[in-house]
């Protein structure tokens, strides 16, 4: 068996989507590196230089050593292995770690003695050495802890984000003993220079993870339950948080819709666990029903104003402007535009859709939705901008226009971006 303390590792990336493929790039930029994935197309893309999430540049991709490979027997070739496969929930809003399980099997199957496998998908606490070791193990005929070794080091990817990157967020990372947590620290630090974070034990770093997205999840519940009375009192919530805003110490929380594969996934793994505990985390469930509400919310107001302004509602037209979870990207996961889409449709809406960065194939296969050319949406009676990408912010209030056709009807802003000071005539804008 190798020398353990040794950080010359060759290292292999299970799972090429938006976190595995950034921390292939940043340990391929020194050494050779093996890009699983069980996506044939997606290893064919990125093997032609193209990466569809837009995290990873052409030119990052070929100044790079990966090899990509959709075969299992590759990852033989490897001995510190990182498992960066997605974890969502399932539709009854349970964990779904069907990948993270298969990934371990697959791992299993190729583990050597002195192997390292560390992951960085998101999980509950106690979910990597209770659920993911034992597969290992199983696969293998070897023993976790005495032949090879796990870790746990959350990702921390946060897409379309040029600015906080793989190798200047700094790494939490955890071994399950002192010995492999040096290891893999010391791996993490060879590319990562905003440097680790030695967390104490395995569940702390994954408990580190859920609670990241869960603060956050519960901080923008409270603004979004803001909106709903603030609504109700004639205020808009935009103008109530540019005021509070001026305060030092006031955080610069926001209302709108909470989708994605991080802040509407993550509290579910922690309740989860915590209600098998016994305990009922009353406080993270509420955030969660009432940030999943507000697409239901969003839908009702619309039917209002239009209901106000004349417009019949069945067979009226409303065109929503971008459905990726969140601007400036082509992530389509756990978007909560959806719920807008099918709230309205239980009115007898006709609506149509364009997104500036969705991939339309995706959209098809993932919702059954279509999407819709610029220059091929009819006029509307309501045009609800829900995802403000830049061609959106851009062009303004000029592609609004444009939109409605008669140059006047319904405008619904999600994220408050168009300037309400411009308002044209005969636009009546309804703002979160």
């Amino acid at each position: 068996m190798r020398n353990l303390m040794t950080t010359k590792r060759n290292i292999s990336v299970i799972g090429m989507g938006y976190v595995g493929l950034p921390v292939a790039v940043a340990f391929g930029k020194q050494r050779q590196v093996i890009g699983f994935d069980i996506d044939d197309r997606r290893v064919e893309e990125l093997t032609q230089g193209r990466d569809r999430t837009g995290e990873v540049t052409g030119e990052e991709l070929a100044a790079t050593d990966i090899r990509f490979t959709s075969d299992a027997s590759d990852l033989a070739s490897a001995d510190f292995h990182i498992v960066a496969v997605p974890t969502p929930i399932t539709d009854a809003k349970y964990p779904d770690t069907r990948a993270l399980l298969e990934a371990s099997r697959t791992l299993g199957g190729v583990l050597k003695k002195g192997d390292i496998v560390v992951y960085e998908s998101t999980v509950y606490p106690g979910a990597t050495e209770e659920e993911c070791l034992p597969l290992l193990e199983s696969e293998s005929g070897l023993q976790g802890g005495k032949d090879f070794f796990i870790g746990y080091s959350p990702e921390r990817i946060n897409p379309g984000d040029k600015e906080h990157v793989f190798t200047n967020i700094i790494k939490v990372v955890s071994g399950q003993n002192d010995e492999i947590l040096e290891i893999v620290a010391g791996v993490y630090e060879s590319v990562v220079t905003a440097g680790v974070h030695r967390a104490p034990s395995i569940k702390v770093a994954e408990a580190a993870k859920v609670i990241e997205n869960t603060q956050r999840d519960v901080n923008i519940a409270l603004m979004n339950e803001l909106a709903l009375v603030f609504e109700r009192m004639g205020i808009d919530t935009n103008d109530v948080l540019a005021a509070a805003r001026t305060k030092w110490n006031f955080l610069p929380f926001t209302p709108g819709l909470v989708g994605g594969h991080c802040i509407g996934i993550d509290p579910y793994y922690l309740s989860y666990k915590a209600t098998i505990t016994g305990h009922i985390p009353d406080l993270i469930i509420d955030a969660r029903n009432i940030n999943d509400g507000m697409g239901a919310f969003i839908a009702s107001q619309i039917i209002k104003e239009l209901i106000l302004a004349g417009s019949p509602v069945r067979d009226a037209t409303i065109t929503v402007l971008g459905l990726t979870f969140k601007e400036n990207v082509p992530d389509i996961r756990n978007t909560r535009v959806v719920d807008i889409i099918h709230e309205l449709r239980e009115y007898g809406t006709r609506i149509q859709i364009h997104d500036a960065c969705a991939d339309a194939e995706e959209v098809r296969e993932e919702y059954g939705l279509t999407l819709t050319a610029l220059d091929e949406l009819a006029p509307a009676e309501c045009v609800i901008l829900c995802v403000p990408h830049h061609q959106y912010r851009e062009e303004g209030w000029e592609l609004i226009k444009r939109c409605l056709g008669k140059g006047s009807g319904v405008v619904y802003d999600v994220k408050g971006c168009l300037p309400r000071e411009q308002t044209p005539d005969g636009i009546v804008l309804k703002r979160l």
